[in-house]
């Protein structure tokens, strides 16, 4: 004999989307998201708070005020290291004995960027209400890296420098960006900036201005790459330039210009020295 069945309590649980149940046959609860069968959930995490210094607090301000203040726009340029690095290496001894400091690629950036403003002066220059102010010197801010943050201290009247007066200017702001002994005066009035970001291998980045400068040069690390040189394809070390300009009082066409003079200047270190 068949034993009678709940026809009607199984069909309203089909309505409401739920399985019968047959009895005895309890399910059980749903695991938690990543649990483990027989572990507990560990759900305790930790945060802590850490007030902002002085430093850091003003750098993060100027960023967004160069954000909301001018039109920023970045173009982009590569070069071939090749001569730079052979001279480098011809010198580096005769250098340091001389001058007591490394020859580094930063004093032919500064040199080149001298001498491409000089091509370009509305990169130089800056805004002042409905007027721009162009700067017939050039005071080239450098930025190192700190414990607290990135720097920019200013290298006054770079054009009139030597080599191995930028260098050791150079070497002397990461010294004292290190040890905290930087003063106001060195971070004030720079024409225009240069930022490494090649030192921490960077390969491509958009520099941020430095308000009220309206042009900052980014350099980035060497790479090794296959270019085209007089229908062959050669392994050369390249570097990848960027240039963040104002785009309220610079054209694309001098940007793209300047880095081109960059370029031109460090594939041709002689003709930047006769230029400097």
């Amino acid at each position: 004999m068949e034993r009678a069945t709940s026809a009607p309590a199984d069909a309203l649980r089909a309505m409401a989307g739920k399985p019968a149940v047959i009895s005895g046959d309890q399910p059980s609860p749903p695991a938690a998201p990543g649990a483990m069968a027989g572990k507990p959930v560990v759900t305790s995490r930790s945060e802590s708070r850490e007030r902002m210094s002085k430093r850091r607090a003003t750098i993060a301000r100027r960023l967004v005020e160069a954000q909301q203040t001018a039109a920023l726009l970045t173009t982009f340029n590569e070069v071939d290291m090749s001569a730079v690095m052979a001279l480098r290496a011809r010198q580096k001894e005769a250098f340091k004995t001389r001058y007591g400091v490394n020859l580094g690629i930063a004093s032919f950036f500064v040199k080149a960027a001298v001498a491409a403003l000089k091509e370009t002066p509305r990169i130089n220059a800056e805004i002042q209400g409905d007027e721009m102010v162009l700067k017939h010197y050039y005071d080239i801010g450098v930025a190192v890296g700190a414990a607290e943050g990135l720097v920019v201290p200013v290298l006054r009247d770079a054009d009139r420098a030597s080599f191995a007066e930028i260098e050791k200017g150079i070497r002397d702001f990461a010294k004292r960006a290190n040890d905290g002994t930087l003063t106001l005066d060195d971070l004030r009035g720079g024409t225009f900036s240069i930022t490494n970001g090649g030192v921490f291998g960077s390969l491509m980045s958009t520099p941020i201005l430095n308000p009220p400068q309206v042009g900052i040069l980014g350099l980035h690390t060497i790479k090794e790459r296959p270019i085209g040189v007089n229908g062959q394809v050669v392994l050369r070390p390249m570097m990848y330039t960027a240039l963040t300009y104002d785009h309220r009082i610079v054209d694309g066409g001098e940007a793209v210009r300047f880095l081109v003079r960059i370029k031109e200047f460090i594939e041709d270190p002689a003709a930047l020295v006769i230029e400097s």
